[in-house]
């Protein structure tokens, strides 16, 4: 049954913005991606990951094309998938703006794959990239999880929808 609220379906060329609006309306985890080290070491924002095997143990990451980090991931061969708090919004807000993001300021230690993880992080998967592939105007990058750790106090995640970051609230 349809709803007088509901917005009306559309077939045929895909709009971009209808396609970025429906997208939208699924909740996702926010992340800040890291990848290179010493000076070469920055991240962005990404709400694009996704686990993908259990056995052996591989996420994946998308990245625009125009993204300061594909190439950062391409050298490095590695990057980290940092998950964000709902303390964090403020972070995910720098990472995720067109100028390059300085992790200078943050504190951070290296992951076994020598890039940096972010020592607030809700929790962290450090990967080894496995596969690169191009697809639209996004490379995927499949990596396999080499460290993982988790804080020792449990905090809301940030999360995203609609176009918004917000905490997740708790559900009853």
């Amino acid at each position: 049954m349809k709803s007088d609220s509901q917005e009306p379906r559309q077939a045929g060329p895909v709009d971009p913005a209808m396609l970025r609006r429906v997208c939208g309306h699924f909740v996702t985890g926010v992340t800040v991606i890291t990848s290179g080290s010493g000076d070469q070491a920055t991240g962005v924002t990404v709400n694009s990951f996704t686990s993908v095997s259990l056995d052996p143990p591989l996420v994946l990451i998308c990245l625009h094309n125009d993204s300061r980090l594909r190439p950062v991931v391409e050298s490095a061969g590695a990057y980290v998938v940092n998950f964000l708090s709902a303390a964090q919004e403020p972070l995910a807000r720098t990472f995720a703006a067109k100028a390059t993001a300085s992790l200078r300021d943050l504190s951070h230690s290296p992951a076994v794959t020598g890039t940096p993880v972010l020592d607030d992080a809700l929790g962290f998967l450090a990967c080894r990239v496995v596969s690169p592939f191009a697809f639209g105007d996004h490379t995927i990058f499949v990596g396999e999880v080499m460290e993982m750790g988790l804080p020792e106090r449990l905090e809301q995640p940030l999360v995203f929808f609609r176009g918004a970051l917000s905490a997740l609230q708790a559900v009853t």
